[in-house]
């Protein structure tokens, strides 16, 4: 009897997985995507300055694959039923579900956010990103984790005409060696972007944002690249979720709750067998997709599937198109002195995007890649 795979999400972590479940004997493998492209969205701080992005049409990526795409918004899992409720289509049942539908940014952490900022965490906001900064001005980053930096290097490098400044609620690169965070500021010196540390966003309106203690900061648009969400399908559906409503799974990436789910991506809480929770990142998400396949391989022939293993080695900054920063870190992802900046950090950290797609392309080759 052939065994009906159904993947939710083609992000760099669905992709991977339906490909490879693909691959098996006796399997059937629908794979259910809002759009029927691949976005690239580790680049999508590029596209809001204008740049071109490469065009990956998932009929061709998914092309001589014999995965039945359905372009559709998932509206709810029955897990009782084992079927996925589609906007547009009929039900899709399941004998196994791989949850993979990544997460977005967090607009309602404070008043006026919803309203009246954009993000870089979609193509659509990506795209009226855009359209907004043609009009130049003063715009203001909230947020100064590597999406919030790369964001402000980019706008201030490629958009000249428009006024950077960044806020954060630490220090620029607090989370990063002080090698690290040296070059960071230097890098924003020489761009002109205004970094404002230790300061919290209070409220977002149309031409300022107010920061906790009465400060306002002009702004003519607002980005926010500070926390995210995922779905609330899983929570929906009765499978076991954390606190932010992401699947929890074992160390095997198997739901704990629903043995039939699988969950990698933003959208899972993955830990290690030691423990150690891995964060959002494609890097993160291609090499956990190869292992949560594996282990549904495994368990379809009788054997015991291995724990997910995973080290980090580095993070990959871009710094606009001249310049970089690669923080070396350790297995757990703590920083070390050691670093890499400028054209040859720059040059690095455009080799990892590119090797992101050669890997959707072959996703059997080793996916344990540093960086973002």
């Amino acid at each position: 009897m052939t065994h009906h795979i159904v993947v939710l999400g083609a992000g760099y972590a669905g992709l991977v997985a339906a490909k490879l479940a693909a691959r098996q004997a006796g399997t059937k493998v629908t794979l259910v995507n809002q759009r029927d492209h691949f976005v690239e969205r580790v680049r999508l701080h590029q596209l809001a300055t204008g740049q071109r992005l490469r065009d990956l049409p998932l009929t061709e990526l998914l092309a001589g694959t014999g995965i039945e795409l359905v372009v559709d918004t998932v509206t709810g899992i029955d897990a009782d039923a084992r079927t996925v409720r589609l906007a547009h289509a009929e039900r899709i049942g399941y004998d196994t579900l791989v949850y993979a539908l990544g997460s977005q940014a967090d607009l309602g952490l404070v008043p006026g956010a919803a309203e009246h900022a954009h993000t870089v965490a979609s193509l659509d906001q990506a795209e009226r990103l855009r359209a907004r900064l043609r009009d130049g001005g003063t715009a203001v980053v909230v947020g100064g984790g590597l999406t919030g930096i790369e964001a402000a290097a980019e706008l201030a490098e490629c958009l000249p005409e428009v006024k950077v400044r960044l806020v954060t609620e630490g220090a620029l690169g607090g989370a990063l060696s002080r090698k690290a965070q040296r070059h960071l500021n230097a890098v924003f010196a020489r761009l002109g972007v205004e970094v404002h540390e230790h300061a919290r966003v209070a409220e977002v309106r149309d031409d300022h944002v107010t920061l906790e203690g009465g400060d306002r900061l002009s702004a003519d648009v607002t980005i926010w690249t500070t926390g995210f969400r995922v779905p609330e399908l899983a929570r929906e559906a009765g499978f076991s979720v954390d606190d932010s409503g992401r699947l929890l799974v074992d160390p095997t990436l198997r739901s704990v709750s629903h043995p039939e789910v699988y969950g990698i991506g933003d959208a899972a809480a993955v830990r290690t067998a030691d423990g150690m929770e891995l964060r959002m990142a494609c890097a993160t998400g291609l090499p956990v997709a190869q292992q949560a396949v594996r282990a549904i391989t495994a368990r379809r022939a009788g054997r015991t599937p291995k724990p997910v293993r995973f080290r980090y080695a580095n993070q990959c900054v871009s710094l606009g198109r001249h310049d970089g920063l690669i923080q070396f870190v350790r297995g757990n992802d703590s920083p070390v002195e050691m670093v890499l900046t400028g054209r040859v950090a720059a040059a690095y950290k455009e080799a990892i995007v590119r090797g992101t797609v050669i890997a959707l392309r072959h996703p059997g080759m080793p996916t344990q890649m540093p960086g973002r």
